[in-house]
């Protein structure tokens, strides 16, 4: 994912969430809705969430100093991490609880046309914003599904505004059809039930959201298609025998770790070696330009089959 490319959806969810944070809210003053207090308190946070995503790509470009030799690239799970967080309190289990506070004091809607108009501008400008993360989405998506995509995806900000959208355009329903219920049957209830709903959906997301950062927080590696790559890079580079063993490990959406034991002629000399070496850090870049930190390690490989022949003889030897 381009970072201008994430940043393009962020901000357009942004001005999206601000706008209908402020009819909302209008909507509530005048209708008395629980709908659209929980869904007002929605947009807010969301809007906060796009503020915290926008601070941490930019944590996240600080160079690298003594206290953090890997630099700051972690800080856009983090802060996605707290963004997982602000959506299941502030969004999800704030209208899960005006919600059955509906259902305790139902009353009937004021000015009920209003809260309606304000849901359908709403559904547009969500509309909107969702179009633009679908659109800065599909470059990096390829031909993954969205839920493949949502679950592999390293950089946090798309799968974060996509879910915040998709969850939004969901709420507006539930909120439109609790509405539309209340006003033909004169009974309170129904705001009270589409409010839990919208609550309900919030939650859900967050819990997806948090389970995904968390992963990344804790540290993933390439994908297998990024390992192959750098499998064949390494292989491919005259005077390497084979890789022994690799591990990566992600530094951050745009910056890879690769550390590999690699096999080379047991005659090499010193300057063979480091010249292998350098000639074999430019094919892994080459082949995965995010693979910026590389140690590689020269070995000699020795067949299983010749070391339990060896553990053996010396065996036979102590016994002797």
């Amino acid at each position: 994912m381009s970072t201008s490319g994430g940043s393009k959806a962020i901000f357009a969810a942004l001005g999206a969430n601000l706008g209908i944070a402020l009819t909302k809210f209008i909507a509530f003053f005048f209708s008395g809705s629980s709908s659209m207090l929980a869904e007002g308190v929605h947009s807010v946070a969301d809007s906060g969430n796009q503020l915290l995503l926008l601070l941490g790509g930019r944590q996240a470009k600080k160079k690298a100093d003594k206290e953090h030799p890997f630099g700051y690239g972690r800080e856009r799970y983090v802060y996605a991490f707290v963004v997982s967080i602000i959506l299941f309190s502030v969004g999800g289990v704030f209208s899960i609880y005006e919600g059955i506070e509906k259902l305790r004091e139902p009353h009937p809607l004021e000015n009920a046309w209003l809260p309606i108009v304000v849901l359908v501008i709403a559904m547009g400008l969500e509309g909107f914003s969702l179009r633009t993360a679908v659109r800065e989405s599909n470059p990096s998506r390829g031909k993954q599904s969205w839920v493949q995509f949502v679950r592999r995806a390293k950089a946090p900000e798309l799968p974060v505004v996509l879910l915040e959208d998709t969850a939004a355009l969901l709420g507006l329903a539930f909120a439109f059809l609790g509405v539309v219920l209340t006003v033909i049957t004169g009974d309170g209830v129904w705001d009270g039930i589409g409010t839990l709903f919208i609550g309900a959906l919030l939650v859900a997301v967050a819990v997806v959201l948090g389970m995904e950062t968390k992963s990344l927080l804790v540290g993933e590696g390439a994908s297998e298609a990024d390992t192959a790559s750098i499998v064949r890079a390494i292989e491919g580079t005259p005077s390497v025998d084979r890789v022994i063993h690799m591990k990566t490990l992600y530094l951050g959406p745009d910056e890879l770790l690769v550390a590999a034991k690699i096999a080379l002629p047991p005659e090499s000399e010193l300057r063979d070696v480091a010249d292998t070496i350098n000639v074999v850090e430019e094919n892994i870049r080459t082949a995965v330009p995010i693979a910026r930190v590389i140690y590689i390690e020269p070995d000699v490989y020795v067949p299983p089959v010749a070391l339990e022949t060896t553990t053996e003889a010396i065996v036979i030897k102590s016994a002797d």
